[in-house]
């Protein structure tokens, strides 16, 4: 089968930890490879945000990234694409109308969405839809600081009945899709994945010091992400080091406003002798930093699924986690890790200093976390429960796998 993923402002192939460098990018790439392996023909599009890009740029076997010139050639805040979608679903219709003609296209965010239905009708093709975080969640805990698009909610609410089919990645976002409008027949419930071949209990580690529990934390640097709550909290938890991934490289933490900002909290709590930046890593090394931590703690406000829980998982390290969006489908509280309210520092604290002082408990966590990581939710296993939704929308069936 050969399959379109549109991913307007993620590109699987961008340096992840940026602000609108995450989840999604990662997604995409794995989700790519996975298909690719099961013998699919994958091509990714995403928007050219650079002259110096090639037209099309190899990820791996059956995967090919096309860069789609709509708007300038230069980075732009994902919240200021909305005017170029246009352009970036003709260019689509005009590709798809010749050698290369995918049997499904799959829309990952809302503004892929609509340039894809744009250029799908114009083809007969039929559209999958994720939406990777929907804007009435957004608006709910960022309110006035959030800076989506104002037609962002009712677009989705449109896509979510005019495509084929919609896939949440969570039951939270299958019951927030629902109230937003979306037809239940129309959902299909596929969460996101993790290498279990890369992300594994035994390998290298990156070395600490003595002394110290390490708490990690891989995150991009925003304040929804919840890090400054880890930092209040980590006041109250001794003889333990919180480690932040995350944001630009190390070169450049000073001058980014909110890695300084969350040094300056540290300041305050008086723990900056135990908080480091690391900054953004290769994605290779990330095996070795998950290993490195007795704990990783994932303490967003909100979360639409949260892959870093899952790659923790896979590498047998314990998860405490905010119980919103997906990471409450991921972590099982009392057999994989543990759950907390969000923006509960004290009530953070206290599972912390619980967790580190139980050593037993720990362990048996961390075998659960990887049991359940490789057998629910391996890259092949996912890309087989997708490829089941492609082939039932491009027959027009339903859904073999339902909410």
């Amino acid at each position: 089968m050969r399959i379109a993923m549109i991913s307007e402002h993620a590109s699987p192939l961008a340096t992840l930890g940026g602000v609108d460098a995450g989840g999604q990018n990662r997604h995409v790439a794995e989700l790519s490879r996975a298909l690719a392996a099961a013998g699919h023909e994958i091509r990714v599009y995403t928007r050219r945000d650079s002259p110096d890009l090639p037209a099309m740029v190899r990820l791996g076997d059956g995967v090919n990234v096309v860069h789609v010139p709509a708007g300038p050639p230069s980075v732009l805040p994902k919240d200021e694409l909305l005017p170029f979608m246009g352009a970036f679903g003709d260019w689509l219709a005009g590709q798809w109308s010749g050698d290369w003609r995918p049997d499904v296209a799959h829309a990952h965010f809302w503004m892929s969405g609509l340039a894809t239905v744009s250029a799908a009708g114009a083809r007969g093709l039929p559209v999958v839809q994720t939406y990777h975080a929907l804007g009435s969640v957004k608006r709910r805990y960022q309110g006035a600081a959030d800076t989506s698009p104002a037609q962002r909610i009712g677009y989705e609410r449109t896509l979510g009945r005019v495509v084929d089919r919609v896939i949440a990645q969570c039951r939270d976002e299958v019951g927030e899709l629902v109230r937003l409008g979306v037809p239940r027949d129309h959902l299909a419930l596929v969460p996101s994945g993790v290498d279990v071949r890369r992300f594994q209990p035994t390998g290298k580690a990156v070395p600490r010091g003595p002394g110290h529990a390490r708490i990690l934390t891989v995150t991009r640097l925003v304040e929804r992400k919840g890090v400054e709550d880890l930092i209040h909290a980590l006041a109250r938890v001794p003889k333990a080091e919180l480690v932040v991934v995350g944001g630009p490289p190390a070169g450049q933490l000073a001058a980014d406003p909110y890695a300084v900002r969350l040094r300056e909290v540290a300041e305050r709590c008086r723990v900056a002798d135990r908080v480091r930046l690391v900054g953004g890593v290769p994605a290779q090394d990330m095996p070795a930093w998950y290993r490195s931590a007795d704990l990783l703690a994932a303490t967003p406000w909100y979360e639409p699924f949260g892959m870093t829980v899952l790659e923790a998982m896979a590498c047998g390290v314990p998860v405490v986690g905010s119980a919103v969006g997906g990471l409450v489908d991921t972590v099982v509280d009392g057999v994989t890790g543990e759950l907390v309210a969000p923006r509960d520092p004290a009530g953070l604290a206290r599972t912390l200093r619980r967790l580190l002082a139980d050593h037993t408990r720990r362990d048996a966590y961390r075998a659960a976390s990887v049991d359940r990581a490789v057998h629910r939710y391996s890259w092949s296993r996912i890309a087989d429960r997708l490829a089941d939704v492609y082939a039932a929308v491009s027959v027009g069936a339903p859904a073999e796998v339902g909410v």
